[in-house]
């Protein structure tokens, strides 16, 4: 990747680690004060509610951050025109979605056999409004490049919420209400990061010059929606069949932890997709194929040597991870967490490959992806939860997700024709392999796993040195990056966010 992309990854990268980071502290903590059965309980609502608004309040922000990209410096003027546009047609869903969550919520609840959900459900509709005015700065920023604006902004956000959500809780706790005031809490939290976005907004008081047809929005926000509902329902459908089928909510909140930490290295590298919409957007508007084919093999060439790695460490230490996290009551969820990590992985990169394609205006393919992906772990997911239980429904979405992550790298080289050398990919599956054989040698059911994975990874990282996977080149990068030289183009970006201008 370009100097300014690995920099801006950088950038929303740290402030992904620290939002991710404040999910986990804020899990841990509910995961002590409520217990495993209240627990499960609040990660069925928080989930299906913060679902929701990435079903719905996503889809409209992503075509403007698209668009955005296209034109931000050639035209100017067409900015606040798209944003208007964008927020006109988010309303009228983000106002309907709410209302409708609030009146099926009695229905959600019967769903999953526990009728005294449907309060927590009716509070949490709150969510959606609040998520969803948040959610569209992020994709603002996106769009017109501002990457440590919304770095900026996230890492506050990922602060706030640790302070709302916790501290509501225990506010509350004495009530008897420590599950209502961190839901409230999840409302409180994004509305403060929305009027702090909108201070900071570079454009606010740009004159509007030209037109834009909105319907450009819709058509590429429709297939969107469709792969969003889709992804989001495949990725968490196993954890609401383990609530309808084993009827248990201390095994539900065993599988909540399970899946909150081993979605770890989607978390890690999301930040990747938030750099690749608009780079490839840019690209393929300007017809600059050759740049388009870079972008695409040093992502994807940086994702897999690093994912590959921590996903097969988190596997390996899984339960020292979930005892960090949630304390030894959880400790069942290890076993669980070791294939789910596996999985979260594979779908990581059909997740990283989706941005590719939709930045290249190729949004059906991955629609149809997802919904083959959904369907074929909730047929797997049903019988092998019969079948192994909690274990059951972690293989069941493995299998799923590499099927997904199959299909879009081969959809993906039909369309770019290219991914990136064969040679780079198994020295990375031989450096991987080498690593966890090594890890054997190290005990695996203490808090030292932090220590011994820092020098497997040195070790691993070491043998891609020696098989010449990791050159000059990338250290000439690395170097730059830890310089402080700026370039005069980051130097008045850096200006810009300090003036607020």
């Amino acid at each position: 990747m370009s100097k300014f992309l690995v920099k801006s990854f950088f950038w929303v990268t740290a402030s992904e680690i620290v939002y991710n980071l404040s999910a986990y502290v804020i899990h841990a903590v509910m995961g002590r004060v409520l217990g495993p059965a209240e627990y499960g309980r609040y990660g069925l609502v928080v989930t299906l509610t913060t679902m929701t608004v990435v079903l719905f309040a996503q889809s409209v922000p992503t075509a403007m951050a698209k668009y955005l990209s296209e034109i931000f410096e050639a035209n100017e003027g067409l900015i606040p025109i798209i944003k208007r546009q964008t927020i006109k047609i988010q309303s009228v869903i983000v106002g309907s979605v709410t209302v409708i969550f609030f009146l099926i919520s009695p229905l959600i609840a019967h769903w999953l056999n526990d009728p005294s959900l449907t309060n927590l459900f009716r509070l949490s509709s709150l969510v959606i409004p609040a998520f969803a005015l948040a959610s569209f700065y992020f994709y603002y920023y996106t769009g017109i490049h501002k990457f440590k604006i919304q770095a900026f902004l996230k890492t506050n956000r990922g602060i706030l919420r640790i302070v709302f959500i916790i501290g509501l809780a225990f506010l509350l706790k004495s009530h008897g209400m420590a599950l209502q005031g961190a839901i409230l809490g999840y409302v409180v939290a994004p509305l403060s990061i929305f009027f702090e976005a909108w201070s900071l907004d570079p454009y606010k008081k740009l004159k509007s010059v030209g037109t834009f047809d909105w319907k450009k929005l819709v058509v590429f926000a429709w297939p969107v929606t469709i792969f969003l509902i889709a992804y989001q329902l495949l990725n968490t459908i196993d954890l609401y069949l383990v609530k309808g089928i084993l009827r248990s909510d201390f095994q539900t909140g065993i599988y909540n932890a399970a899946y909150t930490v081993g979605t770890i290295p989607y978390n890690l590298f999301y930040a990747l997709t938030i750099i690749l919409l608009p780079s490839i957007s840019k690209s393929t508007a300007a017809n600059n194929f050759d740049e388009t084919k870079k972008i695409i093999s040093q992502s994807l060439r940086f994702l897999v040597m690093f994912l590959v790695p921590v996903c097969l460490l988190m596997s390996y230490f899984s339960l020292p991870i979930i005892q960090i996290f949630f304390s030894s009551k959880y400790a069942l969820s290890a076993p669980v967490m070791s294939v789910y990590v596996i999985a979260e992985g594979f779908l990581t990169v059909f997740y990283v490959l989706t941005f590719i394609l939709n930045g290249a205006g190729k949004v059906k393919i991955p629609m149809y992806v997802a919904i083959l992906g959904l369907f074929l772990n909730t047929f797997l997911t049903y019988f092998l939860i019969k079948s192994y239980g909690l274990l059951g429904a972690a293989g069941g979405t493995a299998f799923m997700a590499l099927a997904v992550m199959i299909f879009g790298l081969v959809y993906t080289h039909r369309s770019f024709g290219y991914l990136f050398k064969a040679s780079s990919f198994f020295k990375i599956i031989l450096a991987s392999a080498a690593m966890s054989a090594l890890a054997f040698v190290f005990p695996r059911n203490n808090y030292y796993f932090i220590l011994w994975s820092v020098l497997l990874f040195g070790i691993y990282l070491i043998i891609l040195y020696i098989l010449r996977e990791i050159g000059a080149g990338d250290l000439v990068l690395v170097k730059e990056l830890l310089s402080r030289k700026k370039s005069k183009r980051e130097t008045v970006e850096d200006t810009e966010f300090i003036d607020g201008k």
